[in-house]
Formats: structure tokens, C-alpha cells, sequence
């Protein structure tokens, strides 16, 4: 017999507790749909004239110096996206209108480029070939992500943190924000 059922078949209070957070746990990964806003839905217009144009990306770039771990950092891009749905939101196609899609969290990796290896000038030089392959590289708003970080190392104390999003789901203000949380 289960230990969260009586014997009469009722749930224990423990039951209830392990069935409602299981429930909860189902709903949040449910994709929940959402109009867009007067912004967003110019960007999307945009995005639909010229798909795969990466002119509304916003990129930043981070020097980070010190020791870092790199796991932390990742477990922190996770956390950043899973308090933000705009991080796991999709623009699709409605009936009448586009809309929002936001998805359930899951975790993702931080793709690292580790550069450590090269002559300092080729680091500097492989970098920025980097950060302009990142800015140019489009999003796809249906599919998703809308945004990116990419990690490079350039030696044991020195990386260089890559963000890039689409501007229908980020401003300057956003990127700030992002920025913050992250360190």
C-alpha cells in the first residue's frame, strides 16, 4: 500500500501536497499563448518581410577577469531564464494575430569556445571574428530560442561572455538587467 494513501483509500495530507505540486509542475510546462505588444508586433511584421535578417539583434560582449566558474555561470544563465518567460517565448502565427508562446523551462549548456591555446594577437583576432559571426547570425522567432550566450576563453583568468538577443524580446534597459543578474 502506498504510504500516501489511507486505508480507506483517501489521500494523507502528504499526498495532496506531492499531487498538487506534481500537477503545478505539468501546468508550468505548458505552453501558455499571449498577445503581442504594439512593439513586438512591429518587429514581428519586420521579421516576417525579411526573415533571417539578424538586424534586430542585440549583442553585448562581457570581459570577465578571474577565476570563473564556468558551471556556475551556466547554472546562472538557467535561473536568469527560468524566472523569465520572455527568455522562453516563441512568436507564431495566430488565427487573427501573431502571438506569444511562452514554453516550460528547460536547462541549457553555454557553448564555450576556448581559445586559450592560441598566440595572444590570434586570441584577440579569433574573438572578434566571433562576436561579428554572433551579432550576424539571425534568430528564427518561431522556433526559438530568441536568445544566445556563447562563453569565450581566452586563458585560465580571462573569458569573454557573448549575449545576443532579439530586440523583440530585449531592450537596453532588458540587457542591463541581464547583465546584472548574471554577475
Amino acid at each position: 500500500m502506498s504510504t500516501h494513501l489511507t486505508s480507506n483509500n483517501a489521500l494523507t495530507a502528504e499526498g495532496k501536497r506531492l499531487l498538487l505540486a506534481e500537477l503545478l509542475r505539468k501546468k508550468a510546462q505548458q505552453p501558455k499563448y499571449y498577445p503581442l505588444s504594439f512593439g513586438q508586433q512591429r518587429l514581428w511584421f519586420l521579421d516576417q518581410m525579411e526573415p533571417g535578417s539578424a538586424a534586430y539583434n542585440m549583442p553585448t560582449a562581457l570581459r570577465l577577469s578571474g577565476e570563473l566558474n564556468v558551471r556556475a555561470l551556466e547554472q546562472s544563465l538557467n535561473e536568469v531564464v527560468r524566472r523569465h518567460a520572455i527568455l522562453r517565448t516563441v512568436f507564431v502565427a495566430g488565427e487573427e494575430r501573431p502571438q506569444q508562446v511562452v514554453h516550460g523551462f528547460k536547462t541549457s549548456k553555454l557553448a564555450l569556445f576556448d581559445l586559450s591555446e592560441l598566440p595572444s594577437e590570434q586570441r584577440e583576432a579569433e574573438t572578434r571574428q566571433l562576436i561579428k559571426r554572433e551579432t550576424q547570425q539571425p534568430f528564427d522567432l518561431r522556433q526559438g530560442p530568441v536568445w544566445r550566450a556563447r562563453l569565450v576563453r581566452l586563458g585560465a583568468a580571462e573569458h569573454v561572455l557573448l549575449f545576443t538577443m532579439h530586440h523583440i524580446v530585449s531592450d537596453g534597459w532588458s540587457m542591463e538587467i541581464l547583465r546584472r543578474e548574471v554577475s
